[in-house]
């Protein structure tokens, strides 16, 4: 290797991690936040589904209300953000959604109930399509799905603090007047508040206005993704309208609609199944769950190494559904605790293993304000599963006294993802041998 070589891959190596340590342990941290009113929605169902009347289909339709609101706005979220600049409007964001978290302690009942929970999805729109858009911005594609892993590893980290948390809050029954459960909602919305004002004057909006880097890695680094740019120009490039129309958009769209039906089923219900499985307490159900998150956590970081080094995003979006097909299938059909939970790890695993190699997808087909559009219409259609997933699971509860029917349909939709993924991966391979 020339001396040449050695100092640009040394130049590279330095200045991706001095980004790296710039941006994402914040981005991480407020994705926790964010992600903790899935976990703990869970975790709080232990005790506020009975405190408020909810029967598994209400509060199934609760969880999923908040993905209505989330997926309206997201768009416009996005296109704002895209114009504005990430630093304004990321912290916007995280001080609303806190304050509409912590606001969940005034449910009453259903109706209230339902109201909150729109409102939540209503403040937090934009939030993980804009941060996919503006990784994009600071990471070269071949270190992106690292970066995405880094920064998606607070889906199950939200899990694995969420539940040991969200149990120990629930003993606080009664202090103060409050239940535990209005304890877990109230404290889970000041870390996002705190996040976003910390946002406000800690992120840079691209890497032109990067102070902190020094001038090599500044211009390098602009270069790198200027050059990326220009060689990708024969993909799919387009303005947002084109964007937004695309068969590339819409398919991965159905794509992720189909994963995250059954990525946020058992989130939701897990605590739930957890609990009925074991006969544990709120606080041992919390532990389990906080395991589960742990595996979760592995799954990611791994699957999103391997998919680097390889180069490839496909197969490693692809296997993963095919083992959350298994672990639903376990759930169904396995008739014992031990299949229940060894099912719901390895969903878990697999949930979190497909999503920073599914990500890098979009980012590299779409530039600028299009991706923008693009990744905020992938997001906003595909979390409408957080709807159908949930609910699913609860009609079939109701319905049938188990969730048994609700798993084998996930199972199938889990499969169907899998089989999409691969066609996509055929038209990738058949659009660059055009």
């Amino acid at each position: 290797m020339s001396e040449s070589a050695g100092i640009d891959a040394e130049l590279r190596r330095a200045t991706i991690r001095k980004v790296s340590w710039r941006l994402l342990p914040l981005l991480l941290a407020m994705f926790v936040a964010s992600f903790l009113d899935r976990t703990n929605l869970g975790v709080a169902s232990l005790q506020m589904n009975g405190a408020l009347g909810l029967s598994a289909s209400a509060y199934a339709f609760g969880v999923g209300v908040f993905y209505f609101g989330y997926a309206l706005f997201e768009v416009p979220s996005n296109l704002f953000l895209a114009r504005i600049g990430a630093r304004k409007w990321i912290a916007r964001i995280a001080i609303t959604w806190g304050i509409a978290a912590s606001a969940m302690i005034l449910a009453r009942g259903t109706t209230s109930f339902y109201v909150l929970r729109l409102l939540l999805g209503v403040a937090e729109a934009g939030f993980f399509p804009g941060i996919v858009w503006y990784l994009g911005l600071w990471f070269p594609e071949r270190e992106r799905a690292r970066a995405m892993s880094r920064f998606m590893i607070g889906i199950p980290l939200a899990s694995a603090i969420g539940g040991p948390v969200g149990g120990a809050l629930l003993s606080l029954n009664g202090r103060l007047g409050l239940a535990g459960w209005q304890w877990l909602f109230l404290v889970e919305g000041i870390p996002a508040i705190v996040l976003g004002v910390v946002a406000l004057f800690y992120l840079t909006d691209s890497p032109e206005k990067a102070a902190w880097l020094t001038a090599e890695q500044r211009d390098w680094l602009v270069c790198e993704m200027q050059r990326e740019r220009a060689a990708d120009a024969g993909r799919e490039r387009a303005d947002v309208k084109r964007a937004l129309s695309s068969g590339v958009t819409w398919s991965l769209a159905l794509l992720y609609l189909f994963a995250l039906c059954g990525a946020l089923g058992p989130i939701f219900f897990g605590p739930i199944l957890v609990r009925d499985a074991l006969g544990l307490s709120d606080a041992g159900t919390g532990l389990v769950m906080g395991a589960i998150g742990l595996a979760g956590i592995a799954g990611m970081l791994v699957n999103g190494w391997h998919s680097d080094r390889t180069g490839e995003r496909f197969v490693h979006t692809a296997v993963p559904f095919l083992v959350a097909a298994g672990g639903f299938a376990m759930m169904a059909l396995g008739g014992g605790s031990a299949w229940t939970i060894g099912g719901l790890f390895a969903v878990a695993i697999a949930a979190s293993a497909f999503t920073p190699t599914f990500w890098c997808v979009p980012s590299a087909m779409f530039s600028g304000t299009a991706a923008a559009g693009a990744i905020a219409l992938i997001n906003s259609v595909g979390n409408l599963g957080g709807y159908l997933g949930p609910t699913l699971l609860g009609k079939a509860k109701d319905a049938t006294g188990s969730y048994a029917s609700g798993m084998l349909i996930l199972c199938g939709l889990a499969l169907a993802a899998a089989a999409m993924t691969m066609l996509l991966r055929r038209r990738a391979r058949s659009a660059q041998r055009l």
